[in-house]
């Protein structure tokens, strides 16, 4: 065994025992559900699949995952959110879970303080993607035509308030273009709405179009990352068209906020061994996702910064409402 790998059990049996001791039950001694709030097939949804895997074998306990989509996050935020805090119901949520309570005012539940964070995981560039039907080849095209028809470029995301709607917003706050929001409460429509012609772009990690851009159905415009994209296609990124857009959605495990912090070590634990993983690191690049670890209070600090960062343009969608 590894010394890593070794560490890891050391680690997690003394925190077992240290639940034990604080009188608590032994974790896990039964299944865990990780909720994903957006459908199936998108990039959080094979991350959780990925980890889920992984996460089984190492706790030797049947992990399961629950698709709990719409609302832009909100339903399967609050199976967690309202879930017994015990670790046994557990969230992997993305950039848009946090800023939940910002864009919706009657939450009953804090997207921000009724959770705990357990571990980052992982974040990935968005892709501005077109329809072929739209007639642009490069980003300075995109930009161009929808200055000359304001208004006229719809793009579709996972809902009001996602990650995918964000990316668009941004890019459209970057650029001083109109684009049109087009919500979806399922997100393989928009794929179907984009081949189809009734949206013309979405701003999305590559995973969720990856097939489709691989074989030629739809066009990655740019990456909005420092480095091009070399990983299963070639992307430009945007600051070489000279467009200071640059935007990363990040995913990571939340649970609920009350969850004892022994219990919450020992599934940060788990987490950042998986994710050491060669393996389990390159299914994630291949998906266009880079590996991170970032765990408990560090990632809560993460996340308040990330909305720091988003407030110009939660201000902006939450004006045109």
């Amino acid at each position: 065994m590894r010394l890593a790998q070794l560490g890891a059990v050391v680690l997690a049996l003394a925190l077992a025992l240290g639940v034990r001791a604080g009188g608590e039950e032994h974790y896990p001694s039964r299944p865990i559900t990780i909720v994903v709030p957006i459908t199936a097939g998108t990039t959080i949804d094979i991350l959780a699949r990925l980890f889920g895997d992984s996460l089984s074998k190492r706790f030797g306990q049947q992990v399961i995952i629950a698709n709990r989509p719409g609302a832009g996050g909100l339903i399967g935020a609050q199976t967690v959110a309202s879930a017994p805090a015990d670790g046994y119901t557990i969230l992997l949520a993305n950039s848009g879970h946090a800023i939940l309570g910002t864009l919706n005012k009657n939450l009953p539940f804090d997207p921000v303080g009724d959770f705990a964070g357990i571990s980052l995981i992982a974040d990935a560039p968005t892709l501005v993607t077109v329809a072929p039907s739209l007639g642009v080849h490069t980003l300075r095209e995109f930009i161009d035509l929808a200055k000359a028809k304001p208004g006229s470029i719809n793009y579709g995301s996972a809902g009001i308030s996602t990650a995918t709607h964000l990316a668009g917003a941004y890019f459209a706050l970057q650029t001083g273009i109109q684009l049109v929001h087009v919500p979806y409460t399922v997100s393989s429509t928009i794929i179907a709405d984009l081949l189809g012609g009734r949206i013309e772009a979405t701003f999305a990690p590559a995973a969720f179009t990856l097939p489709l851009l691989q074989d030629g159905r739809l066009i990655a415009l740019a990456v909005a990352a420092g480095e091009p994209m070399h990983e299963s296609i070639e992307v430009p990124t945007a600051v070489s068209a000279n467009i200071d857009y640059r935007n990363a959605t990040w995913y990571g495990f939340l649970a609920p906020a009350k969850t004892p912090s022994a219990v919450l070590k020992i599934i940060n634990a788990v987490i950042a061994e998986a994710g050491r993983d060669p393996e389990l690191q390159a299914k994630m690049r291949v998906q266009g996702v880079a590996p991170q670890s970032i765990g408990l209070a560090d990632f809560d600090r993460y996340i308040r910064k990330d909305m720091e960062r988003l407030a110009p343009i939660l201000a902006t969608i939450a004006n045109s409402k």
